[in-house]
Parts: C-alpha cells; structure tokens; sequence
C-alpha cells in the first residue's frame, strides 16, 4: 500500500455476505470523492463482491490482496 493513509478502515473481520458490502458501501457514502479505505475481510465472497461493486459504481479498486484467511481491499471513491 502507499504512504497516504485512507480516510477510513473498516474491519469486517468475520462477518459473512452480504454484510462486509454492506458496510464497505455505507462507508462509501461518508467518503468525499478521490478519497480511500482500506477493508478487512475473512468470507471468501468478497473475492467476487468487493471487484464487482466497485465496478458498477465506478469506484478504484486500488489493492485486493489475500493474507492467509484474510482478505485486503483498498478502494477510491469515484470522482463524480
């Protein structure tokens, strides 16, 4: 990951689908446009969902990474 820190970290760290979208959405709406979070995730789900939500709405998926059981997802908010 780079030097600047996100705006905000969400830990959906044993949480299963749809709930770790559901947050990273919610999160989505505080963030101001270009801004970044970072994801924590354990439900193998987010592998597919987190690419595709971002996708759709036009978000940067910056870092999709898996750690042993644990997923990391790094995300910019769309500009407009």
């Amino acid at each position: 990951m780079d030097d600047v820190e996100p705006q905000e970290v969400i830990d959906a760290v044993g949480l299963r689908c749809p709930e770790p979208v559901m947050l990273l959405h919610a999160a989505m709406r505080r963030l101001g446009p270009g801004q970044e979070l970072v994801l924590h995730a354990t439900d193998p789900s987010t592998e597919r969902d987190v690419p595709n939500f971002c996708e759709f709405l036009g978000h940067s998926l910056l870092l999709s990474r898996r750690d042993g059981a644990q997923f990391l997802y790094r995300i910019r908010k769309a500009a407009g």
